[in-house]
């Protein structure tokens, strides 16, 4: 972004925080959706969907792929598909799962009812706390696929111990007042990284039969 030097010290506002803030912000999205889907290319990392089964680094890391479970209908999720996915995660990597999904598949997950037809969804009532599913906190990512045939809708697991999200050298500004006269330029930049190093910590479910 740029803006004159006069609009910079004029301003009501602190221009150059603020544009910090917005550039900030882009840099919080695009990240968002690098780390669940990135393939690499022009500088991004491997996202974690990459690493599923079927994806395109599911034979990258010497522990396999991260497995999936079925969802239990051709192009939706059903209550049953959603306990054989939390059963489906080895004990030891429990205690810290959550779930992660995208705003329009938590709003079908929310319909979800078990046997004597309790929601398994449970809305948080305190605040700063995480709605449940299943009894595990749930977590929205925009990044994630919709409900969709065939689709790795929502992923479960210890996100910490799957994916491993290295920060370089974090955010960095250079000011140029000099290139592009009466405009000061300000170029930001941030170097970091993602990959899976344990597989066997997260679950996908696939939405299949």
């Amino acid at each position: 972004p740029a803006a004159t030097q006069q609009m910079l010290d004029d301003s009501a506002v602190d221009l150059e925080m603020w544009m910090a803030g917005e550039v900030e912000t882009e840099f919080a999205y695009q990240e968002g959706l690098a780390f669940i889907s990135g393939t690499g290319a022009n500088g991004r990392p491997n996202g974690i969907l990459t690493y599923v089964t079927g994806g395109a680094n599911a034979a990258a890391n010497p522990l396999g792929a991260i497995t999936t479970v079925n969802s239990g209908a051709a192009a939706t999720v059903t209550a049953d598909g959603i306990m054989n996915l939390v059963h489906a995660l080895p004990t030891a990597f429990a205690q810290n799962a959550r779930f992660a999904m995208n705003k329009g598949t938590a709003g079908a997950v929310r319909l979800l009812k078990d046997t004597t037809n309790n929601y398994l969804w449970q809305p948080s009532y305190q605040a700063g706390q995480p709605a449940t599913l299943a009894g595990y906190a749930v977590s929205e990512i925009a990044a994630l696929p919709a409900l969709a045939a065939s689709s790795k809708s929502i992923l479960f697991g210890d996100f910490a111990r799957t994916y491993l999200i290295v920060d370089r050298i974090g955010t960095r500004v250079l000011r140029d007042p000099y290139t592009n006269k009466p405009f000061v330029m300000f170029y930001t930049t941030k170097r970091v990284g993602g990959a899976v190093v344990n597989p066997e910590a997260m679950k996908a479910l696939n939405t299949s039969v």
